[in-house]
């Protein structure tokens, strides 16, 4: 579990806003062992031009341009893995909601057995996540580094270079061979030189697989099959 989970709440209606950040922090005061931060925004844009990250978003769907699923694709496509609730009166926008890879999908008004359902899903996720992480040895210290947060590792010389959804990369000396055995079944070696992180992946062309933010790393001609196999795989095991 993170040290502290950080909420944010979208919505455009105030009293929906506070109702929904009231039941968070009454569902938290149950885990008091975990510290929590609820912040609200008014828009989507408001929250895109905030810079913030969050472990969790609350996103309200019908909101004004851009609108919760839009402000999600937005979000996803510069990397942020929050874990995206969407609350909305619309039923029937539950199957966009698989685009975005959301956590979960709250109608309103809210129900208050639904909405604990989805808090310990949620809490699950963020724990699993936590967990989930490697050792990079540098120097005479160490760091730990959450497999969640690596979109690609390369490596170049004698030195390995751990590319972060943040922007932020680490290097240190290592083989790829062996970071390959350290790492779970979302890392694919995609080339020779290059591991990429499945969860960034949106798709394959022209011998590169595309990144958010607009990046790309090269995938070997051999291994571009078997990369579109293991994505298919990745995704049917996400959503199981």
């Amino acid at each position: 579990m993170p040290d502290m989970i950080k909420f944010a709440v979208c919505d455009d209606e105030p009293l929906m806003a506070r109702e929904l950040s009231a039941s968070l922090e009454a569902y938290m005061e149950e885990h008091r062992d975990v510290p929590c931060s609820v912040r609200r925004f008014s828009s989507g844009r408001a929250l895109l031009e905030s810079g913030d990250s969050f472990d969790v978003v609350f996103l309200d769907v019908q909101m004004a341009s851009p609108n919760g699923m839009d402000t999600a694709r937005l979000l996803r496509r510069r990397g942020d893995r929050s874990l995206l609730v969407f609350v909305t009166v619309l039923k029937e926008c539950v199957f966009d909601a698989f685009e975005v890879e959301a956590c979960g999908y709250l109608v309103k008004p809210l129900d208050p057995g639904r909405f604990r359902q989805t808090m310990d899903r949620v809490l699950k996720s963020l724990a699993r996540e936590a967990a989930k992480s490697i050792v990079v040895r540098r120097g005479t210290g160490c760091q730990v580094v959450p497999l969640s947060e690596i979109v690609y590792c390369e490596v170049l010389g004698r030195k390995l270079y751990l590319h972060k959804s943040d922007g932020a990369v680490i290097d240190y000396y290592d083989r790829l061979d062996s970071l390959e055995r350290r790492v779970d079944r979302r890392f694919f070696r995609c080339h020779r030189s290059y591991l990429v992180n499945l969860d960034y992946v949106r798709g394959c062309r022209d011998g590169q697989v595309l990144l958010p933010r607009g990046e790309s790393v090269p995938a070997s001609r051999l291994r571009e099959r078997e990369l579109t196999q293991a994505l298919l795989r990745h995704m049917k095991e996400r959503d199981a």
